[in-house]
């Protein structure tokens, strides 16, 4: 099975339904191959071990709580989101969100363009963070399947393998 590692919050966002699409700079779909088997396949949802700055966790945080207009740029549901936000800024007695870790499964949709789903929205256009470049491609994530727990794992960037069960490292 392929894994997708994503930075928290937004890997844990996606396993807490509260983030519909993943969004990218890039269309599996026109790059063909194995990008393009992925339709329609279960794959790993990854957590980076990359600390996302506080700043940009707040900035989120701040436009769900305003809502209207700022919340719907973000393609966030709030009312899932905001209690994880809390947790991963420490407003919350969890625990910080995990890191370098397997979190669950997500079926990968057909990705959409950016703008389509803006209009979704009700918004001129979208994105959950501030890197403009990666809101071109909203990649469904559908059927999640959250694990009990955790499972550690040192990811990569891209699409890579999950090992089996029973293999190193598991």
């Amino acid at each position: 099975m392929k894994a997708l590692t994503i930075y928290q919050p937004w890997a844990s966002l996606v396993m807490a339904s509260a983030k519909p699409y993943e969004f990218r700079g890039w269309n599996p779909i026109e790059r063909g191959g194995a990008y393009a088997a992925l339709i329609g396949q279960r794959i790993v949802i990854h957590a980076s071990a990359h600390i996302t700055p506080r700043y940009q966790v707040v900035d989120l945080h701040n436009k769900l709580q305003a809502g209207g207009e700022l919340a719907a740029y973000t393609c966030l549901h709030a009312g899932k989101a905001l209690p994880l936000l809390n947790r991963a800024l420490g407003k919350s007695l969890h625990s910080p969100l995990p890191i370098s870790a397997g979190l669950g499964t997500a079926v990968l949709g057909n990705p959409r363009n950016g703008y389509d789903i803006a209009e979704e929205f009700g918004v001129p256009h979208v994105n959950d963070s501030e890197r403009d470049e990666h809101a071109n491609w909203g990649w469904p994530m559908l059927d999640i399947e959250v694990w009990d727990e955790p499972i550690p794992m040192r990811g990569f960037q891209g699409f890579w393998k999950w090992p089996e069960p029973g293999s190193v490292g598991l």
